[in-house]
């Protein structure tokens, strides 16, 4: 004779939400991941992010393959007494299975080898460039070529992080530390580390680390109090430097985003050089090694201190098209304050998001990016199946009265300096008091 289930309710399950006690619910099921923390290839934070709380939706998106049949080892003989299905998730379910089913998940294409290719030439040409040839107009042009080097070598990173691009994971794996340690000098661990918790708790302003800019922009006032990152842990402070540059934050968006790749440096060497676990940190390392190598060296080969400074410049202008590119899909979408809710996955994800409206043959310039309300709904999906996918996420929003957000590159710029010029416009308002940095209180009291 079966063993009466046993159950347990959403309140009970809210109990077990943190590290060496962490449950979640999938499918009404109860797993005890305390353990499997530790080793999860995605890292620990989607997991603590989700804790106590019902994950299916956020597990459907990230798992569409094999991962189900290793959940039972986990299981600790519980189901959740209240468990109950939104009519939008089951229509969401329906459709990571037909994409399934018809093999989207495996169908990759030839964009990755395409990028490949162009990498392949961009490379040696802006090098010969530099070493070979002599003319500042050529050397500004080798510059941009390396630009656009990194760009696509951005792209190439961000899809082999979300799922293999390649035909073995040990390739793969060559593929992330080549593309982004060696050739771009940004640490593949830390983008997965930042990009899977920007992706869990999309448009979070004390969660998503994507929204995260203080004291340089705040896209909504209710940084200014002062918020709690939970993914730099730190306070986000609010005081009279972070008032002055968010006031002006519309006229310098641009500036920054040129040398917004210096902040990818310093994250990427601050992390593996940090206590906290990073898988393969040895090869992260190295691959930063050969890319501070050649790219000074390079530089180096330049005639003049001039021409070297408007190289680097240069480059990391043109790279800037793409830190512009990771702003416009979030920064004038909704926003909201508090953990991430598996609950409401799918309408978290389309409130939070902007597709970009462009043509196909536009579709390399954007790596997959204008179709971020579809790419953020299924992460694991091909970018090649993005726009093929297009129209049934717009039915279904539709048929739920739920926002598809999207604009033209233009107007997601203009939609972007608007948020950020309304935020800068409220911190100008000095009748609003600063509120009081408790650090610097204590630094500065006296007796």
């Amino acid at each position: 004779m079966a063993e009466p289930k046993r159950y347990i309710t959403s309140e009970e399950l809210k109990a077990h939400n943190k590290s060496g006690d962490l449950w979640i619910s999938i499918q009404g099921k109860v797993y005890d991941v305390s353990e499997w923390v530790n080793h999860h290839p995605g890292g620990e934070l989607p997991l603590l992010n989700l804790a106590g709380q019902d994950a299916t939706d956020a597990f459907v998106a990230y798992h569409p393959g094999t991962a189900w049949q290793f959940l039972d080892k986990f299981f600790n003989g519980f189901y959740l007494k209240d468990y109950s299905v939104s009519e939008v998730s089951k229509d969401y379910r329906k459709l990571v299975y037909e994409f399934s089913k018809m093999g989207l998940f495996e169908k990759k294409g030839h964009g990755v080898f395409i990028s490949m290719c162009f990498m392949a030439m961009m490379f040696p040409l802006s090098v010969y460039g530099v070493v070979c040839c002599e003319g500042v107009w050529l050397h500004l042009l080798c510059a941009c070529l390396m630009g656009f080097l990194w760009i696509q070598s951005g792209w190439i990173g961000h899809d082999s992080g979300h799922y293999q691009v390649m035909l073995t994971p040990k390739l793969n794996r060559f593929v992330q530390i080549l593309s982004g340690n060696c050739l771009a000098g940004i640490s593949i661990g830390w983008w997965k580390w930042n990009h899977n918790a920007h992706h869990i708790a999309c448009n979070s302003l004390d969660y998503d680390p994507d929204l995260q800019h203080m004291p340089f922009f705040a896209v909504s006032s209710k940084f200014f109090n002062s918020l709690t990152s939970y993914f730099y842990e730190r306070t986000m402070y609010f005081d009279s430097v972070a008032r002055f540059l968010v006031s002006n934050q519309h006229w310098t968006f641009y500036p920054v985003m040129c040398i917004a790749r210096i902040n990818l440096f310093a994250q990427s060497i601050i992390l593996l050089l940090s206590k906290r676990k990073v898988p393969h940190r040895v090869q992260e390392l190295l691959g930063l090694l050969v890319f501070w190598i050649w790219y000074p060296l390079l530089v180096s080969c330049l005639p003049n201190w001039g021409e070297r400074v408007m190289f680097v410049v240069a480059s990391f202008s043109v790279t800037g098209i793409q830190h512009v590119q990771f702003c416009l899909n979030h920064f004038s979408s909704s926003i909201y304050v508090g953990p991430p809710r598996g609950n409401d996955w799918f309408e978290k994800q389309t409130d939070g998001t902007l597709d970009i409206k462009c043509s196909s043959w536009m579709d390399w310039f954007h790596g997959g990016l204008q179709f971020q309300v579809e790419h953020h709904l299924f992460p694991r999906l091909p970018r090649c199946q993005l726009r093929k996918i297009s129209p049934l996420v717009k039915e279904l929003c539709k048929k739920h009265g739920l926002p598809y957000n999207s604009a033209s590159f233009w107007e997601a710029n203009a939609m972007t300096i608007r948020t950020l010029r309304n935020a800068a416009l409220q911190a100008r308002d000095f009748t609003k008091p600063i509120p009081k940095n408790l650090v610097w209180e204590a630094v500065n009291t006296h007796g």
